[in-house]
């Protein structure tokens, strides 16, 4: 059987699972819609939370800018799994104890006021669709490479799949599409990820194959290896950082604190049944997670090591499958530019701009681009995001390999769409309609908006899908900096601050949104060309600066909230009430 039709089988066998999942649990109430009924149990949280918290950036990207960026990629590790710890032990239990169906419920209801409600609204939409679009970019890319469509089809047909599950299912249909889901992508990236460390080392287990001697015979350990072949070709040292301290310290905080405000991985903790499950849930899906992120490294390097090895110095016609194979949909591209048939790959950007590629055929057969040559010595592009589904290949693996790699990256990305997706459709039609504007709509007229929202929310996601604003782990990295400087704070200061009132909560999330989006959009929009350390606030890169925006949100927050009167007694004695374990209070009192 071919690698493609393996790739249309298991593809196609999952997408019925899933769809089959969401026919049968779906959502029969609002409840069953936004958070699952209540009533899932930990160890399958732990699995629905990982897969919602693993999306494409983890499972497509975060290898690929390893393996580019070597150490410097390293904030994407410290940063994602420190801030589900954070997320872990200083906010789900509490929030789960309040017992709302979303963040904004949280936040309008601690804040007493409409105008709160309706901020975070905003904000948990900005957010979550700069993240979704991310997840729509890696579905395109796996249909456009492995099923041979284009990747704006492709990006289509992702629609298509998460409209029916979410759409039907709801947080009931999600919750166990995304346990299904976990299942699919953790094997697929762990199955590979043994294959080639067991190849390139003679170890099994990446993680341990990581720190292992190469089998070539050169004696050198991998990263020894990738070190010295990198320099050899006139990159850094793989193992050493060209980032500034303050814009590594910045970067990874913003993905801590901007994980503890994701408003899709929050509502994961509002479905199980008990205030305890939430805690347990959260340690079983730490572990989960961990299974991807710590063999992440190993897939990097080993990747960057055979790649480097399959294509320097290869001539073009003597290239591997693989390599057309992505050249032929423009995530890979090469110009001859000393016209003597080998691809040289070294360091800095091959073309002027962005590449264009399929205008004809060059003199040495490669596929041409419409801008001009650099100065620069290195010949190939190599678009990051297709590193993790290349490796397989790279590596000459078997076809079902190939092929479970795609449903894996396909689980990846959904699983998270879905989540963000449901998160939007929730927040308008219970925030914004039945909490806020038409309070006197009924639970069917509600589920119906919900429904709505959440079809009109994937036709958003899908255009951004198609028009991305960067590659899927930078674009999803803006979203972590949003979420840090507009929800974190609030969320923290709703539950750790009996003073915190409506007036700084708002003013702090305006504050911080507007900070951290003008700050983004100038570097990477307006003005490119000062995207540079040189020009950068304190130094402090657009992926990073969602610190500084948590900072104003705080400092906004604390000087304002003092120009208005303390929440009303009851709303302190709720923030008493969630922080206060069950029978805490009595014990105490006897």
């Amino acid at each position: 059987m071919t690698t493609q039709t393996l790739t249309y089988l298991f593809v196609g066998l999952t997408f019925g699972i899933y769809i089959a999942i969401a026919i049968w649990s779906r959502a029969a109430s609002t409840k069953d819609f936004y958070v699952a009924g209540g009533g899932v149990h930990p160890i399958a949280n732990g699995m629905a939370t990982a897969a919602d918290w693993m999306s494409a950036a983890s499972f497509i990207s975060m290898a690929g800018i390893i393996a580019f960026l070597g150490y410097d990629g390293s904030v994407y590790l410290m940063g994602w799994t420190g801030g589900y710890v954070l997320l872990a032990l200083l906010l789900a239990p509490y929030l789960r104890k309040f017992g709302q169906f979303t963040v904004p419920d949280f936040i309008g209801e601690r804040y007493y006021s409409r105008v709160a409600r309706v901020v975070a609204v905003t904000c948990l939409i900005f957010v979550s669709f700069t993240y979704v679009a991310g997840q729509m970019r890696g579905v395109g890319i796996v249909f456009s490479r492995f099923l041979e469509v284009d990747i704006n089809l492709g990006v289509l047909i992702g629609m298509a799949v998460v409209f029916i599950y979410a759409v039907l299912g709801g947080m009931k249909g999600i919750t166990y599409t995304q346990v299904a889901q976990y299942c699919v992508l953790i094997f697929a990236y762990l199955v590979p990820a043994i294959f080639i460390s067991f190849l390139v080392t003679g170890v099994p287990v990446p993680q341990l194959g990581l720190g292992s001697e190469t089998v070539d015979g050169s004696g050198m350990a991998v990263l020894e290896k990738l070190d010295f072949t990198l320099q050899e070709l006139g990159f850094g040292p793989y193992t050493s950082g060209s980032k500034s301290t303050i814009d590594v310290f910045a970067i990874t905080l913003a993905l801590m604190v901007g994980t503890a405000g994701l408003p899709h991985v929050i509502v994961r903790f509002f479905t199980v049944p008990k205030v305890s499950d939430a805690r347990v849930s959260a340690g079983y899906a730490l572990v989960f997670i961990a299974l991807l992120y710590t063999t992440a490294p190993a897939v990097g390097a080993f990747a960057r090591l055979n790649f480097v090895e399959t294509i320097h110095e290869t001539r073009y016609q003597d290239a591997p499958g693989w390599f057309r194979n992505w050249e032929d949909i423009g995530l890979i591209g090469w110009l001859d530019k000393n016209r003597d048939g080998a691809i040289q790959y070294g360091p800095g950007a091959p073309f002027e701009g962005r590449p264009a590629f399929n205008t004809g055929q060059g003199d040495s057969g490669e596929r041409l681009v419409s801008s001009a040559p650099t100065k620069v010595r290195n010949e190939v592009y190599v678009d990051r995001d297709i590193m993790v589904l290349a490796n397989p290949e790279i590596a000459n693996l078997p076809g079902w390999v190939i092929a479970l790699v795609a449903a894996g990256g396909l689980a990846a990305a959904l699983s998270t769409a879905a989540g963000l997706l449901l998160v939007i459709s929730t927040s308008i039609s219970h925030d914004l309609l039945k909490k806020t504007f038409l309070p006197g709509i009924s639970e069917k007229q509600e589920l119906l908006y919900a429904r709505l929202s959440a079809a009109t929310a994937i036709c958003v996601a899908g255009y951004l899908g198609i028009n991305p604003p960067g590659f899927v782990a930078q674009v999803v990295a803006f979203a972590f900096g949003l979420a840090a400087a507009s929800l974190f704070p609030a969320i923290f200061m709703g539950i750790f601050s009996r003073r915190m009132n409506t007036l700084g909560a708002v003013a702090g999330m305006c504050a911080g949104l507007s900070f951290t989006s003008i700050y983004i959009v100038y570097f990477k929009f307006i003005r490119p060309d000062l995207n540079n350390a040189e020009h950068w606030l304190l130094g402090i890169s657009p992926e990073g600066i969602g610190v500084l925006g948590m900072v104003i949100n705080f400092a906004v927050a604390l000087s304002l909230c003092r120009l208005q009167a303390p929440p009303p007694f009851e709303i302190q004695e709720l923030i008493d009430d969630i922080r206060v374990p069950a029978g805490a209070r009595v014990a105490h009192e006897h």
